[in-house]
């Protein structure tokens, strides 16, 4: 890496309302820097960029772009006032023989530069402007969420595109397999400072978690000593010898130093209850196809979907994956074929578009405005899970703060927006959980937590995304559309559904049987006394095995410390509670592998 500065950042501080942000902030990025933007959402991570963009002043500090380096930026939400088409916009400030890069741009992060400007969705304009940053291929790069409205095709483009360029980038995203791949350094931004580690997004966690530990070391230090230093304050008092003034004044500042440290903010208090149990199947779909305009969205599409079964549907953009959800859930009927519902199904949907949320209403209303949440008589509670809490309680438990309960929808961040719909999904029982895309704008750490609640959820989960790392750790099953009707079953996730697929050519059509594949890319033998389902069930169930093992490593571990339980008895009872979940649930898949080989070998 070249040690020559592309942008230079001194002593930069910044209040926001009313609450400093930055303080005596230093900052540097030099020539070839990859560098993964990494915080909380709200730690001020989309701020910094834009200080680093020129678009927002700082309070104090100095911001250098030294001569003849250019600095480019991606709009979040880019102004295309006077622009006719999203081409038009994205080829703006270009030399007509620069052009090409536009072109190639729009084709690899598919979209139509033809498209009008007033019939373009978000997420295509979104688009034109990641394109027109790389038309402009300046110095460096700041990229904010790049990769939310990508599906995976246009995400592997970009990650191409990223890794042969020779500019320098700073990125922003919730993606971990994006994030990973590219990065080379890594800057936190956490409490107001921003740390630096010349090493990618691989070794963030590890790093965070080593931070943290000193922290509550130096901590528990710091409480020892006040707690020693007024033990001897009171014993001096009592037994009427002369206090020494400086260590009193010495005990005053220790407090005031407690005081000044800056707590970590805690996790979403996210949690999903399943409600009363659904029948064993819960969807069965038997040689489904549908067509829109004649074009095939599926075609001779057969899927049985168990209770505790997590499907996930991957496919470019367009291919139809929520039609065949909408298909799956009866919201529309099937050209042919028939599907059947199973018994007792209690729906929960996370919809894609945010369009639960009215811009207008505060979070209070969006939450005690649901019939569903509304507790009777009662204006400032809601019924979580069947139990009434009051709404400022329960938006806590999302990370929201009291200034934000009476604030209008439209001022949240997109993170933000997604921890409001979370919060409202998350207060209903289901059984049936749909989530259309949902790790748009969650940081790592909430995308960590719902990846946990969903493996504890007891009911069943259909899932469209395009976040590759979260795929693989969550699906047990995966759709693939890869357009002209085709949707192939596969066991596992991102990763199990590419090690099984081989080169694109060999993916079959869907209406002829396709038989799953081991890692290895041979067929994986047929076990003749299992059905279709059951074959798939046995190839995940040790993967699930694996997990529940680690999980119970985990809590053991937990509770081994002896002090756990006069120490922290609401996390005690919860681990021990979590613990007896998982060893059941361990000696269910256990029994359950033994049962599918036994009947495999008959």
């Amino acid at each position: 890496m070249s040690h020559i500065p592309l942008l230079q950042l001194s002593d930069i501080s910044l209040t926001f309302g009313g609450e400093p942000l930055f303080a005596n902030l230093d900052l540097l990025v030099h020539q070839g820097d990859r560098v993964a933007l990494v915080g909380r959402n709200g730690s001020g991570k989309s701020t910094l960029m834009k200080i680093m963009a020129g678009l927002v002043e700082p309070d104090s500090g100095n911001i250098v772009v030294p001569p003849g380096n250019s600095v480019g930026y991606m709009e979040q939400e880019p102004d295309m006032t006077g622009f006719a088409t999203l081409g038009d916009y994205a080829a703006s400030g270009l030399e007509p023989g620069e052009m090409y890069r536009v072109e190639r741009a729009a084709e690899g992060l598919k979209f139509d530069p033809a498209r009008a400007v007033g019939t373009a969705s978000g997420g295509e304009r979104r688009r034109a402007a990641l394109a027109k940053l790389m038309g402009e291929a300046p110095d460096l790069m700041l990229l904010d969420e790049p990769t939310n409205h990508l599906d995976i095709e246009a995400i592997s483009w970009l990650e191409n595109e990223l890794s042969a360029t020779r500019a320098a980038f700073v990125l922003i995203s919730h993606d971990r397999a994006f994030l990973r791949q590219l990065s080379r350094a890594t800057l936190w931004v956490d409490r107001g400072m921003v740390r630096r580690q010349d090493k990618g997004f691989e070794a963030f966690e590890a790093w965070r978690d080593t931070v943290w530990e000193e922290e509550d070391m130096q901590r528990h230090k710091l409480n020892r000593l006040i707690k020693s230093e007024a033990r001897w304050a009171v014993e001096g008092i009592s037994a009427r010898r002369k206090r020494n003034q400086g260590r009193v004044r010495a005990l005053q500042d220790l407090r005031a130093e407690r005081a000044a440290q800056i707590r970590r903010q805690g996790t979403a208090g996210l949690a999903l209850s399943a409600g009363s149990k659904s029948g064993k199947k819960v969807i069965q779909a038997e040689t489904i196809s549908k067509c829109f305009d004649a074009k095939p969205i599926v075609r001779n599409f057969s899927i049985t979907i168990q209770r505790g079964d997590r499907v996930a549907f991957v496919g470019p953009n367009g291919v139809g994956k929520t039609t065949l959800l909408k298909l799956l859930l009866g919201q529309i009927e099937p050209d042919s074929g028939s599907v059947r519902k199973g018994t007792n199904l209690e729906t929960a949907v996370f919809d894609q578009a945010r369009a639960q949320l009215d811009p207008d209403a505060t979070l209070w209303d969006s939450l005690t405005g649901d019939a569903d949440m509304r507790v009777s008589g009662k204006a400032d509670q809601v019924m979580v899970r069947g139990a009434p809490r009051h709404v400022v309680g329960y938006l806590k438990d999302f990370l929201f703060d009291e200034r934000q309960v009476r604030a209008p929808v439209r001022s949240l961040s997109g993170g933000e927006k997604a921890r409001l719909l979370l919060a409202r999904l998350m207060a209903r029982e289901s059984n049936l959980l749909v989530l259309d895309e949902p790790t748009n704008d969650l940081d790592v750490e909430t995308l960590d937590l719902l990846q946990e609640l969903l493996g504890d959820y007891d009911g069943t989960v259909l899932l469209v995304s395009h976040d590759r790392d979260f795929l693989d750790r969550v699906a047990t099953t995966t759709v693939a559309m890869e357009g002209d009707g085709r949707a192939t079953v596969y066991a596992g996730g991102w990763s199990d559904y590419i090690a099984q697929r081989g080169t694109p050519k060999s993916v079959e059509k869907a209406d002829k049987p396709k038989q799953a594949k081991a890692k290895s890319g041979k067929p994986a033998p047929v076990k003749s006394g299992l059905s279709f389902t059951e074959k798939h069930r046995l190839e995940a169930l040790p993967s699930e095995i694996e997990r529940l093992e680690a999980e119970i490593a985990k809590l053991e571990e937990l509770m081994a410390d002896p002090e756990l339980f006069t120490r922290e008895p609401v996390k005690f009872q919860k681990a021990t509670e979590a613990l007896v979940q998982r060893q059941e649930k361990l000696s269910a898949a256990e029994e359950e592998w033994l049962l599918l080989e036994d009947k495999a070998d008959s």
